[in-house]
């Protein structure tokens, strides 16, 4: 039997209830909605920012070393972070992050809900998109540790993110959000953070500078830093670098012929990666790092809040006197002698055991100074078990100057292969303000860290006489005054040294040719005591001691120190302290430091020029005579300088002068018992000079340096002695083509 259909239509009664369900439905939802991001608001599923976080986030921002020429020549860093304004941005990098990530940023307020919409669509048919906005993604690289994995987790970031994002555009500028998330963006690559740092790792160059393609890469890169990398997958970063482009012409920030042109290009990479102990100045930037606690504790320099300030976190900008070029220039001037003087060193003890004797301490102190036999020691390990270790052969990469080199050998071996490297470390600086210009503290800081500037301190040889002389010159003697050159016995003091050309000779000849037995004569009549008392007041930080034999560098002294020193005879024998710091200012521009050198008159104006003069002589005809030689590009401007080399070659010197430009270098191995067995390669002229000399030849070559090739500026008042000496002296004409014995100690 059919059954009729019950009544289908819907009474006036029903259409109420319904309604009123709805309504109560509705207005549920809402409440719930609002309640939820009242909760949500008020930190109840985790703490937002506040305004103060939004003004101040929280990122560890890398603090930069820039030099004269601002550039950047290093950072500080847990983060390799540093922040650009907008107007540091290239139109590029803005064209392509809207383009790509947010085509309506600039009409939204923080939220896209058409875009959301979508997305949840999408979502829900399993076909999975991003939909936050340029600001959502502000929001979380701002205030998140991470990207929650966890469903609820995220969907509650997810709400944290709106609200914050929501906050940024009230507070902010859309300029100003754009800036921000450059700044925040992690190219998970070296530890590469922000468009400034993305902009020089991948492309050497500026966020203003980058291009059309080169803009496409890096923001193409944030949508997966591993996935799209550019090292690891080019194909695949060329392929999303295009796609980019292709966003930007739809949106019609770039044209055709534009879209064209930079979709041909390759990707261009030009990587330049930074790292502590890479890039120029590393030894610098170690030695600078300690500078600048020192000297913020010292003045009590602090953060609004009382906190010290954090060279790794702050995002503080150190300016310095380092000029980029010069540094360069002196690098490269290093490698260019040390590699063949290295060779020549090599040769020398193939032939023979560096290690016999005495020196087979060197060997056992090397290995209980190696971090291999601290960590053996501290873990319990038995002296024999150590040595067994250190015969025993492990992978591990050597120093050389033509690159690292990986191979096998035992760590004793490797301890006999440093030990037979050859160091070498240089300073440069202008004499009237003090500013370093150059600073090369060693020849490979990733092998060897200890700083050879100023933490190195070693036996100076005869740059010491100088200051011997300029006592004498300061006390009435002239550089024309006849010396006897003779062995003679001082108290218990007998000094060797050889005898060139005849007795007497003039102070300004036996400087010039580096006289040992003349030197020892002038000291003894000026007194030790007050020659270290110039020594100590012209900068010399290290011990002195008041004995006759400093007058042929029987101390040690740093090439910090020894540059500053020589510094006064140019600058009229006003000693100014050499500086390494001009100024600090925090994250916002706000300077907090200013570096104002100590100043000391040590020497009598005209007493610093006749020094000067007859430190001209040393190299036209004297002992530094190799600079005026072709390899170094025909030198023949005024330059005058010492050279300096200790007993059995262990120290070899050559500080040089210019009006300008006052520039030291020291060579020798690491430990003294170790060293060239002859004066052909051993000498200060020969070991040392030449770096100078190439530094030099590259400084004067280059224009845009500006310095002159001017004689030395006479004192105030002029002259009252006589300089020319040739009627007095017996050496005229002599020019020796290797360093004098009487160079070296000579006690």
């Amino acid at each position: 039997m059919r059954r009729e259909p019950k009544d289908s239509k819907l009474t006036q009664e029903d259409i109420k209830r319904y309604t009123r369900n709805f309504w109560k439905i509705l207005v549920g939802l809402v409440l719930f909605v609002f309640l939820f991001l009242f909760s949500v608001r008020m930190g109840l599923f985790g703490s937002l920012p506040t305004f103060n976080d939004l003004e101040n986030p929280n990122n560890n921002l890398a603090s930069e070393i820039i030099t004269e020429d601002n550039k950047v020549l290093g950072t500080y860093y847990v983060e390799n972070r540093s922040n650009v304004r907008y107007s540091e941005l290239s139109p590029y990098l803005v064209k392509a992050l809207v383009s790509t990530e947010d085509k309506r940023f600039y009409s939204h307020s923080g939220i896209d809900y058409s875009r959301t919409m979508t997305v949840v669509f999408y979502t829900l048919l399993g076909n999975k998109q991003g939909g936050s906005t340029i600001t959502q993604q502000l929001a979380l690289n701002l205030f998140s540790e991470r990207r929650e994995k966890n469903t609820l987790k995220r969907i509650m970031q997810k709400f944290q993110e709106w609200i914050t994002a929501v906050r940024l555009e009230r507070n902010y500028t859309k300029e100003e959000i754009i800036m921000m998330y450059f700044n925040t963006v992690d190219f998970g690559y070296k530890n590469t953070f922000g468009i400034k740092s993305g902009a020089r790792t991948f492309f050497n160059t500026t966020p203003d500078k980058l291009t059309a393609d080169q803009a496409a890469v890096l923001v193409g890169m944030l949508k997966g830093t591993y996935y799209y990398s550019p090292i690891k997958f080019p194909e695949r970063a060329l392929s999303r670098r295009n796609l980019v482009l292709r966003n930007m012409l739809k949106e019609k920030f770039i044209t055709e012929a534009e879209y064209e042109e930079a979709a041909a290009k390759p990707l261009g990479l030009k990587l330049n990666v930074v790292s502590y102990g890479e890039g120029l100045a590393p030894y610098f930037r170690s030695v600078l790092k300690d500078e600048i606690k020192k000297e913020l504790q010292r003045l009590s320099i602090t953060k609004a809040d009382g906190t010290p300030y954090d060279l790794d976190r702050d995002g503080l900008k150190i300016y310095t006197p380092i000029n980029y070029k010069m540094q360069q220039y002196a690098e490269e001037a290093q490698k260019e002698w040390m590699k063949k003087l290295q060779r020549e060193f090599d040769k020398q003890w193939r032939r023979k055991n560096a290690f016999a004797g005495d020196n087979a301490k060197l060997l056992q102190s090397g290995m209980k100074r190696s971090d291999r036999y601290r960590v053996m020691k501290s873990d319990g390990a038995p002296e024999e078990d150590i040595k067994k270790a250190f015969n025993t052969k492990v992978p591990m990469t050597v120093f050389t100057w033509e690159g690292n080199v990986d191979t096998v050998m035992t760590p004793m071996d490797s301890i006999k292969y440093n030990k037979l490297m050859l160091r070498n470390s240089m300073m440069a600086m202008e004499p009237l303000t003090g500013h370093i210009k150059a600073w090369v503290g060693g020849v490979s800081f990733e092998h060897y860290k200890y700083d050879q500037v100023r933490m190195g301190i070693r036996q100076v040889g005869s740059t010491a006489k100088p200051f011997t002389y300029a006592v004498a010159i300061d006390n009435g003697y002239s550089p024309c005054y006849s010396l006897p050159n003779h062995q003679q016995t001082y108290g218990d003091w007998t000094p060797r040294g050889s005898v060139w050309g005849g007795d007497p000779i003039t102070l300004k000849n036996a400087l010039k040719y580096s006289q040992n037995y003349a030197t020892a004569y002038v000291i003894n009549e000026v007194g030790a005591a007050n020659v270290a008392a110039l020594t100590k007041k012209m900068g010399i930080t290290s011990n002195v001691p008041s004995y006759p034999s400093i007058a042929l560098g029987a101390y040690e002294a740093s090439v910090f120190d020894m540059v500053g020193a020589y510094s006064a005879f140019v600058n009229h024998g006003t000693w100014t302290e050499p500086i390494m710091i001009l100024r600090i200012e925090d994250k916002n521009g706000t300077p907090i430091y200013e570096r104002t050198p100590k100043v000391v008159k040590a020497l009598n104006s005209e007493s610093a020029y006749i020094m000067v003069d007859m430190l001209k002589g040393v190299v036209d005809g004297g002992t530094g005579s190799r600079l005026r030689r072709k390899e170094f590009g025909g030198l023949t401007n005024p330059i005058g300088g010492k050279t300096g080399t200790t007993n059995d070659n262990s120290d070899a010197w050559f500080i040089g002068i210019t009006p300008e430009l006052v520039a030291g270098v020291w060579t020798g191995a690491e430990d003294r018992g170790i060293s060239f067995s002859n004066m052909q390669y051993g000498q200060g002229a020969a070991a040392a000079l030449p770096v100078f000399g190439f530094f030099m030849k590259k400084v004067y070559s280059d224009s845009s340096l500006n310095y002159s090739k001017g004689d030395f500026p006479l004192p105030p008042g002029g002259l009252t002695k006589t300089l020319d000496c040739s009627e007095y002296s017996k050496y005229d004409g002599y020019s020796p083509e290797v360093e004098l014995d009487d160079d070296r100690l000579g006690f």
